[in-house]
């Protein structure tokens, strides 16, 4: 994304073939902004949910392939890029920033954790170590049901965020620090729950009764 931006902003000539003069400063002067508030906020938070959800699903359940989680990740980075180019081109760079902060934090970090998961399951098939093939993909696709639970609820966390405190009239800085609690909210749970987990052995795979038996390996 930092890349695109910087593209854009060093090239006046790619903003001219993205957009046109009227098109720019639209978005600049309004759009950008009124996208926070067009819709009611109970039906934006409902539409900015389902549509990250989606775009996390789609690196959960394709991790497989190793490539869609790339190129999904890819295709958001170039879109945030290419848009922050722009207003930062236009001198509206407070203005992104101060819009795309406060829900952008926790958003963001629920889809890399998307991403990361799809490619842990990736990475099972590629190199299983010490267990079956089938049984090591077949382990790590079940422990992905828990992270994609857990994800439903964070992105409504960032869906409710970017409804209701991304275009309230709060100060940008009040709005940031919303984000930023959010964000910390999350990892901190993470880390406390999550290095209980890891020290008790749970893997987020169902328990071993209800999984069946697996063919011994020589080792």
């Amino acid at each position: 994304a930092v890349y695109y931006g910087w593209w854009v902003v060093s090239n006046p000539e790619v903003q001219t073939a993205l957009l046109t003069e009227q098109e720019t400063k639209e978005l600049v002067e309004h759009d950008f902004e009124n996208y926070y508030s067009e819709y009611a906020a109970g039906s934006f938070a409902f539409k900015v949910w389902t549509n990250n959800a989606w775009i996390a699903a789609q690196c959960v359940a394709f991790g497989i392939t190793g490539f869609i989680p790339v190129q999904v990740l890819w295709a958001n980075a170039v879109q945030v890029g290419l848009t922050g180019g722009i207003m930062v081109a236009n001198g509206a760079a407070g203005k992104f920033f101060g819009l795309i902060t406060p829900h952008g934090l926790l958003e963001l970090t629920a889809v890399f954790t998307a991403a990361a998961a799809g490619l842990r399951l990736f990475w099972s098939a590629v190199s299983p170590g010490p267990r079956p093939r089938l049984q090591a993909v077949a382990e790590e696709g079940r422990a992905l049901f828990t992270v994609a639970g857990g994800l439903v609820v964070v992105l409504l966390v960032s869906g409710l965020v970017e409804a209701l405190v991304t275009p309230s009239p709060l100060p940008t800085a009040v709005r940031i620090v919303i984000g930023i609690l959010a964000l910390a909210a999350y990892l901190g749970y993470a880390w406390l729950f999550g290095s209980r987990a890891v020290a008790a052995g749970q893997t987020g795979d169902m328990a071993a009764d209800q999984v069946g038996d697996y063919r011994p390996v020589a080792g």
